[in-house]
């Protein structure tokens, strides 16, 4: 199988976007055997930055006709589009929020066209975005929206767990109210489906988490297992679904459990991430799931207090490369329920 071209955008710019990729050029550790990086950036940003790292880098011009090839050690290959305004380290300018979108509308239609196999994302800061008054709630309602697609799955992967989220970004105060048979069956689905297609996964097993303390404790302590939680479940496995659960969440990540199942799913966002964070942070990856394309991303911020410093860990952005380029290696045709 050829290389896998990888789209990269590098997110805020003053943020540590673009010292990971030119840290991640000069690393002699990087197996550069997995894939070939495109980045979707200023060029000139990248030299800047390299200068105050004080790292040496060579920039070379994407050029679509040619197959793809591993990256060199400090070279960098660059799709180039031209900041709005000059960036410093660490200082946000809502002067750049559209050369941030634009980064990732360009990477995310050559990812529909098939120019690129998958996307990596660096972080971005929303709050700058939405100052430019730019309506922005993250990476995965942007892609969403922008690959037309009506449901996505929020995933996030380590070494020997992966935990996916019913719902994402909610108060907590809303989570209960979000939680439905629907919900929790459409969201199972993509799960399922996408570990099949990018994970090499046949008959994937899913953890199901409950929502509220001890499963609901037989409806003595909250009904939504009852009432939406275990009706889903029981209708997925006569479709075939293997699921363990629901569990409590205080005893599912257990080795005990752990072992028996593919993926965990967690009703919300602190229910599940802490979790994995506290396994891997630094060393894990964010992934949308339900996206007809592949994308991964690191699983930390801008960061923007230590931007040009040299102090960026390059782990998750590794990982999140590497998941990237198994997810285009295992990729399978999506199945038909997977495209409704």
């Amino acid at each position: 199988m050829s290389l896998a071209r990888l789209a990269v955008t590098l997110g805020e710019p003053a943020g540590i976007g673009p010292d990971l990729l030119i840290q991640l050029a000069n690393s002699k550790n990087w197996d550069r055997s997995l894939a070939e990086l495109v980045l979707i950036a200023d060029p000139q940003l990248l030299r800047d930055r390299a200068q105050q790292l004080s790292l040496p880098l060579t920039l070379s011009s994407f050029d679509a006709a040619l197959p793809p090839t591993p990256n060199q050690l400090g070279e960098l290959c660059v799709q180039p589009i031209a900041l709005a305004a000059p960036c410093s380290a660490g200082q946000l300018n809502t002067s750049n929020a559209a050369y941030v979108l634009s980064t990732l509308e360009q990477a995310t239609d050559g990812c529909l066209n098939g120019l690129f196999d998958a996307l990596v994302t660096a972080p971005v800061n929303k709050a700058v975005i939405n100052d430019a008054g730019i309506p922005f709630s993250g990476h995965t309602e942007f892609l969403a929206q922008r690959t037309g697609s009506e449901q996505v799955v929020m995933m996030l992967a380590t070494e020997g767990l992966r935990v996916a989220l019913v719902t994402t970004h909610l108060p907590l105060a809303q989570v209960a109210a979000a939680i439905n048979c629907d919900q929790v069956m459409a969201i199972t689905r993509i799960l399922r489906s996408d570990l099949q297609r990018f994970f090499g996964l046949a008959e994937p097993v899913i953890t199901v988490l409950g929502l509220n303390p001890h499963a609901g404790e037989g409806g003595h302590m909250g009904r939504e297992e009852i009432d939406h939680i275990i009706p889903a479940m029981e209708i997925l496995r006569g479709e075939g679904f293997e699921l363990l659960g629901p569990l409590p969440a205080d005893t599912a990540f257990t080795p005990k459990h752990l072992q028996h199942c593919d993926a965990v799913l967690a009703m919300y966002h602190d229910q599940g991430l802490p979790v994995l964070k506290y396994k891997g942070f630094g060393n894990a990856v964010n992934i949308t799931l339900g996206l007809p394309i592949i994308r991964t991303s690191v699983d930390h911020g801008t960061a923007l207090d230590i931007a040009s410093s040299g102090g960026a860990d390059i782990g998750s952005l590794e990982y999140a490369i590497a998941t990237a380029a198994a997810m285009v290696y295992h990729r399978r045709p999506a199945p038909n329920s997977h495209l409704s």
